[in-house]
């Protein structure tokens, strides 16, 4: 007898998606002389005395366990990191916890938090991982369509939405944002601090993006709500290290604890090396993203004027890499499969909106962290294929 064992397989398991743009971005691999603006990962390399301090490390037979938190000089030198540019006050000791970058993060804080059907509030378009996530735990995902609001969430909003779902456990913010490239001024962070700051729910705020914020300064939504906060921060977007995956958690002590506990038992620690060099990068490297940033500027700035010309409408993003355009009235397929024409004809990739939830229909996701020659050239072909 051959057990079928796909009847053993969890249904939460079966439900549970994986990332649609990395499942279009394989679809359209292969098309010959394809620039692909779909992922989101820096051209730039990692800096050289991040680098050399791997090196090192691994010359010195640096190879064995960390403390689960992590080492204690990478978290020493990841709270001083988040002191330093965001005003935030992390006891590295207790409130810290260094984890395999912020989707690990993500997994390891619904372990811990979400229960099945616990109501999880989200604004989308959001990065579709936390929608996977949340189904693998079979919570209940909330969307807040943002989309009529310029897709930031509102503080009125955000009130109508707490008075709609009162038994709301948590809500799960990103800014800079994933697609919209949407962020937050200060006082806007303080507007909707104040209102979360009367309920109790658990805030989740991913902000990997913070250092590649432009035209302002980031600020952090702990720094007003730090007893109700889950921070998550890292260095794949601000260093250029998407593969040495380094997240970092920080939280009041006590959930750090239960956030720990989650950590060692799904992978007992991140890798030493990729550590050391994690602490040269918070220690040495507080500037590291500075150049980037330009260059990404100048991109952003290029691709936004040259896609309304275009008639892709969008609006100037405010931070990471990507910018959210609408798709030109004439177009009449859905996203996905105007995505999938453009690829085939024009021989650009770009991420069909719907990726993304509630809102984002009707949209096309553009990353610009690529090459301004590369750029360019897939203007160029878009421009041919809209004229065409």
């Amino acid at each position: 007898m051959t057990p079928d064992l796909m009847k053993k397989i969890k249904p939460s398991v079966k439900a549970a998606r994986l990332s649609d743009i990395y499942q279009f971005s394989e679809k359209i691999a292969d098309i010959p002389g394809l620039i692909n603006l779909t992922l989101g990962e820096p051209d730039f390399p990692t800096p050289r005395h991040v680098k050399d301090a791997a090196i090192a490390a691994i010359n010195a037979d640096q190879s064995h366990y960390t403390a689960t938190r992590g080492l204690l000089e990478t978290r020493t030198a990841a709270a001083q990191f988040l002191r330093n540019k965001y005003q935030l006050d992390y006891d590295p000791t207790t409130q810290v916890v260094i984890t395999n970058g912020v989707t690990e993060a993500m997994y390891v804080a619904l372990e811990t938090f979400v229960n099945p059907q616990d109501e999880i509030l989200m604004p989308t378009p959001a990065f579709p991982v936390y929608d996977s996530l949340l189904e693998l735990n079979e919570a209940r995902l909330v969307e807040i369509n943002t989309a009529n609001d310029q897709f930031q969430l509102t503080p009125a909003r955000l009130q109508t939405e707490l008075a709609a779902h009162p038994k709301a456990k948590a809500i799960i913010l990103n800014f800079p944002a994933n697609p919209t490239g949407v962020s937050y001024c200060r006082k806007q962070v303080q507007e909707l601090a104040a209102v979360l700051a009367k309920t109790d729910l658990l805030v989740i705020s991913d902000e990997i993006y913070s250092e590649l914020t432009y035209d302002q300064t980031h600020t952090s939504i702990a720094e007003f709500i730090p007893a109700q906060t889950l921070l998550f921060n890292g260095l794949s977007k601000s260093h250029a290290m998407t593969g040495w995956r380094i997240g970092v958690v920080a939280g009041p002590a006590d959930i750090m604890t239960e956030i720990a506990k989650v950590h060692e038992l799904i992978s007992t620690s991140v890798m030493t090396a990729a550590q050391i060099a994690a602490t040269a990068a918070f220690r040495d490297g507080e500037d590291d993203a500075a150049q980037m940033r330009v260059e990404y500027e100048r991109r952003r700035d290029y691709l936004h004027t040259a896609l309304n010309d275009l008639g892709f409408a969008n609006q100037l993003p405010q931070g990471a890499f990507y910018l959210f355009a609408k798709i030109p009235q004439q177009f009449n397929q859905n996203s996905y499969e105007f995505c999938l024409e453009v690829a085939r004809k024009a021989r650009v990739g770009l991420i069909p909106g719907s990726s993304f939830g509630a809102g984002g229909e009707g949209y096309v996701r553009i990353s610009y962290a690529t090459s301004q020659a590369k750029l360019e050239e897939a203007v160029a072909r878009l421009k041919a294929y809209v004229n065409g």
